[in-house]
């Protein structure tokens, strides 16, 4: 691929998966985690400095993980389920970062613009929907009762209150505690090592 920071990045990569070539190693690493550096002081494993938005990636044959990487080295993997994992993340993050800026009490306020079918879907995926027994101790059925609503366009009042008490109990919790690790974390990025 031709520059060193790009080198860098294969390297390490091969260097952790059971393929010794770039194109079997790159399809055995997944997105498992986020966090937010607002010093920007975190440098990708690849070598560029000053990242914002630090991602943890983690090879599904060996177990290994890599961090901090930067997203535009996470799509030089080019592979299309971790570009949709990188897309859930960053609205996750958009997300993560109105509900600070807001605070809970007009958190709640949040509309269906603030969500969309890929993000739900994503947060269904990273067990935000807590399950309850108001869902019947399962969180899908909050993911779908979810889906159907901002689909939908209208709700009823019993619906939006529903839909409140989901986003209150489950997403913003889940917001919460990635904003919290992701303030815990300033000055602990460690390259992976």
């Amino acid at each position: 691929m031709g520059n060193l920071y790009t080198d860098n990045l294969i390297g390490t990569v091969i260097g952790l998966s059971v393929a010794d070539d770039w194109e079997g190693a790159r399809r055995e690493w997944r997105i498992v985690g986020c966090e937010v550096d607002e010093t920007h002081s975190a440098t990708c494993v690849c070598g560029k400095e000053g990242l914002r938005y630090v991602y943890t990636i983690a090879n599904t044959e060996t177990g290994e993980t890599l961090s901090p990487i930067g997203s535009s080295c996470i799509k030089k993997f080019e592979q299309s389920d971790m570009d949709e994992e990188l897309a859930g993340w960053q609205q996750a993050i958009k997300l993560m970062e109105e509900a600070a800026r807001i605070g809970k009490e007009d958190y709640v306020h949040l509309h269906s613009g603030s969500y969309s079918r890929k993000l739900l879907y994503f947060l269904y995926e990273q067990d935000a929907f807590r399950p309850t027994k108001y869902n019947g101790y399962d969180g899908y059925n909050d993911y779908l009762f979810l889906l159907d609503m901002f689909n939908g366009g209208f709700c009823s009042e019993a619906q939006e209150r529903k839909c409140q008490a989901i986003i209150m109990q489950s997403i913003y919790p889940w917001l919460r505690n990635l904003w919290k690790k992701s303030k815990s974390q300033k000055g602990k990025i460690d390259n992976g090592k």
